[in-house]
C-alpha cells in the first residue's frame, strides 16, 4: 500500500497545531487589507485584530492562490514517494480547488507513478475541516487514498453548515444581501440564518428577530438534521468566544453532542461574514 500525505488549505479554520497534530499538511490562503500592499497568512495576525480592525471600518479581501503554489506544497511529497490527497475549500465559494486540480493534473504527468487527487469538499470552514479530521481517522483505520477520496465524494453532502452573522453590513459588501435589506434589517434587529447548500454555495435561509433567535435556530437545525444526536460538533466563531461556548452547552445539554472543537473562523470566512459571525457543523441527513 503506498503512503500518502493529507492536505487541506487554510480556509478549514483549525489552528495549524491541531493539522500538525493528525499529520495534515496545509496550503495557506492570503489576504489583504484595503489600502495595503502587504498579503497577510492567518498565521500572520491574530483573528482578535483582524476583527478589531473590522470593527474600526478596515475591509479585505482574499487573494486567488495560484497553481505553483500548490504545486511548490504537493512535489517534495511525491518526489519522497509519497501520494498527496488535498481535501479543498468549496468551489462554490473560491477558485482554490480549481488551482489544486490543475495542479494535481500537472504532477500526475510530472511523477506518473504517484498519486495526486484533489477533492472539492464542497465545504468551509470547520465543516471542511471536520471532513479532514474523517479522512484522517479513515487512514488511521488502513483505508486507502482511493477510498478516502471516495468517501468524501459520496457523503460531502451530508456535511451540514449552519450559522449566523451579527451584523448585515458584511454580507452587504460581499454582494450577499442588497443595501435595502442590510439597513432595513439593522433597523428592525433582522438575524439572518445561513448554510451551504449541495453546490457549496452560501444561502440564506431564514430571517428571524434579535440575536438569541437565531442561536435558537442553530440548535433547531442540529435537531432536525443530525443524523446521530451525540455526534460530532465543531463550532467556529468570530470573536464572540462566550456565545460560541453557550451553544457548546445546550448542544451537550439538549442533545448530548459531543463537541470536541471550537474553533477561530479565519480571514478567508471572517472578512466576508465579519465579527460576531457563529456557526455549527455536524453530519446531518443533507445539508
Amino acid at each position: 500500500m503506498n503512503d500518502f500525505v493529507i492536505f487541506t488549505d487554510s480556509g478549514c479554520d483549525l489552528a495549524a497545531a491541531i493539522l500538525s497534530d493528525w499529520g495534515v499538511k496545509e496550503v495557506e490562503l492570503t489576504f489583504k487589507f484595503s489600502g495595503e500592499d502587504k498579503e497577510y497568512k492567518n498565521s500572520e495576525i491574530s483573528p482578535k485584530e483582524i476583527y478589531d480592525r473590522m470593527r474600526g471600518g478596515d475591509t479585505g479581501k482574499t487573494a486567488a492562490i495560484n497553481i505553483e503554489t500548490f504545486k511548490d506544497a504537493f512535489r517534495p511529497e511525491l518526489a519522497e514517494g509519497r501520494d498527496v490527497l488535498y481535501l479543498a475549500f468549496s468551489s462554490g465559494l473560491s477558485n482554490t480547488y480549481n488551482a489544486g486540480r490543475l495542479a494535481a493534473e500537472e504532477l500526475s504527468e510530472e511523477f506518473p507513478d504517484r498519486r495526486v487527487i484533489a477533492v472539492d469538499t464542497l465545504a468551509a470552514s470547520a465543516g471542511q475541516g471536520l471532513l479532514v479530521h474523517l479522512a484522517v481517522e479513515m487512514k488511521k483505520d488502513g483505508k486507502t487514498i482511493e477510498e478516502i477520496a471516495r468517501f468524501m465524494l459520496e457523503n460531502r453532502n451530508n456535511m451540514c453548515h449552519w450559522f449566523t452573522v451579527d451584523d448585515l453590513k458584511y454580507l452587504k459588501r460581499g454582494g450577499r444581501i442588497s443595501p435595502t435589506s442590510a439597513f432595513v434589517g439593522g433597523v428592525l434587529n433582522i438575524k439572518p440564518v445561513l448554510h451551504v447548500d449541495d453546490e457549496g454555495h452560501l444561502v440564506n435561509v431564514l430571517k428571524v428577530r434579535g440575536r438569541r433567535a437565531a442561536l435558537g435556530e442553530l440548535l433547531k437545525k442540529y435537531d432536525e438534521l443530525a443524523i446521530e444526536k451525540d455526534g460530532v460538533v465543531y463550532i467556529c466563531q468570530a470573536d464572540c468566544k462566550d456565545e460560541a461556548d453557550e451553544l457548546s452547552a445546550s448542544l451537550t445539554e439538549k442533545f448530548g453532542a459531543r463537541v470536541e472543537i471550537i474553533t477561530d473562523i479565519g480571514a478567508v470566512i471572517g472578512l466576508h461574514a465579519g465579527p460576531g459571525t457563529i456557526a455549527v457543523f455536524f453530519m446531518g441527513k443533507n445539508k
